[in-house]
C-alpha cells in the first residue's frame, strides 16, 4: 500500500498533469482514490474520488481545488502556465521511475509555449538531437543520459 506522502504527492503530480492537459480529469480521480486507499481523508477528496470517467471530464475542474486545498496541496488552474514546471517535475519524476522513456519528457517540453525554466528549454533542445541522432552520429545513451539528469535536478526542484 502507497504512504500518505507518496498519494499526496501522487495526486499532486496528476493534478499538475491535468492542468496542462497532459492527462485526462480520470487519472485525477484514480489518483483521488488511490489517495483514500492511502489513508487521507477529506471531504472534497470524497466527493473527488466518488466521481465517474464521465463526470470526472466536466466535475474535475470545480472539485479538485477544494480538495487540494483540503490537504494542503497547490491548485494549478487548467491551462494555466504555473502548473508548467510541476508538470514537468511530475514526468521528470516518471522517468527516473522507469514509467517514461526519456524521450518522451523531452517531447512534452518541445511541445510547451511557456518555457522559461532554462532546464525545459534545454530538454526542448534535447528533443531536438533525438531527431538528429542519425545524422549526427550523437549515440542514444548520450543524449539519454542528459535528459536523466536534468530529470533528476527537475525532480530534486521544491
Amino acid at each position: 500500500m502507497m504512504s500518505t506522502e507518496a498519494a499526496g504527492v501522487a495526486l499532486q503530480d496528476r493534478a499538475a498533469l491535468w492542468s496542462v492537459g497532459a492527462v485526462p480529469a480520470g487519472d485525477v480521480v484514480d489518483a483521488a482514490c488511490d489517495a483514500l486507499v492511502a489513508g487521507l481523508d477529506t471531504p472534497a477528496l470524497r466527493i473527488l474520488a466518488a466521481c465517474t470517467r464521465a463526470e470526472a471530464y466536466y466535475d474535475v475542474l470545480d472539485l479538485l481545488p477544494a480538495a487540494l486545498d483540503e490537504l494542503g496541496l497547490v491548485f494549478h488552474a487548467f491551462g494555466s502556465p504555473t502548473g508548467v514546471e510541476p508538470a514537468a517535475r511530475a514526468l521528470a519524476r516518471r522517468v527516473l521511475a522507469g514509467g517514461l522513456a526519456p524521450w518522451g519528457l523531452t517531447f512534452w517540453s518541445h511541445q510547451r509555449e511557456e518555457l522559461e525554466l532554462p532546464l525545459l528549454q534545454r530538454l526542448a533542445e534535447l528533443d531536438e538531437q533525438y531527431t538528429l541522432l542519425e545524422c549526427s552520429g550523437r549515440p542514444v545513451d548520450e543524449v539519454d543520459a542528459e535528459v536523466m539528469a536534468i530529470a533528476r535536478c527537475l525532480a530534486a526542484r521544491p
